[in-house]
């Protein structure tokens, strides 16, 4: 069985978890999630939590099985505390800043990247050189959060002022020498 599947997924007082069918929908004080999960799986609140259940042993379903419980305890976390990710720009004249709901971005272009966030993602500007995504979905604050940062991915080389682009506030940054000619 797998070790992930099995556990219980705990749902937090001001939580209602909803299961018609396929499709699981999680509410909370941040908002409404609502996901639909294999048809094989069998997903069923009892005493407070949520479990996933499985049909066989198969490979296929223990794969889906460990997926779809970690799907739906971020589910429960997002709408109870949400997600949050922090960008920096590094570079000599790179920064941020917010223009109604847009972000607008200087990178070094001949123009201002515009970014306009979808619904359910809220951008915030704390400093010229960070911006900060936040959402209740896990997975659309880290899509946007690499759409961000594929305007100017980082360069890898060392320069006088450090390496050039943008890039994620807990990354490790490994950098590879500067270029010389002899």
């Amino acid at each position: 069985m797998s070790r992930v599947g099995r556990l219980p997924i705990p749902i937090p007082d001001g939580v209602q978890v909803d299961v018609d069918g396929s499709t699981v929908t999680v509410k909370g004080p941040k908002g409404q999630l609502v996901r639909d999960v294999h048809p094989d799986l069998r997903v069923r609140v009892e005493d407070g939590t949520l479990r996933v259940e499985r049909p066989s042993d198969e490979r296929h379903h223990r794969a889906l099985h460990g997926l779809t419980r970690t799907l739906l305890a971020n589910m429960v976390q997002g709408v109870t505390q949400g997600y949050e990710k922090t960008l920096i720009l590094q570079g000599v004249g790179y920064r941020a800043a917010k223009q109604g709901s847009k972000l607008v971005l200087s990178l070094g272009y001949s123009h201002p990247v515009e970014f306009e966030p979808p619904a359910g993602i809220e951008i915030d500007v704390p400093q010229p050189n960070t911006v900060v995504v936040r959402g209740i979905d896990k997975e659309l604050v880290g899509n946007v959060a690499a759409t961000i940062r594929s305007k100017r991915p980082l360069s890898r080389y060392r320069y006088a002022d450090g390496p050039r682009g943008i890039h994620y506030a807990d990354e490790r940054i490994s950098l590879k020498p500067v270029k010389s000619g002899k």
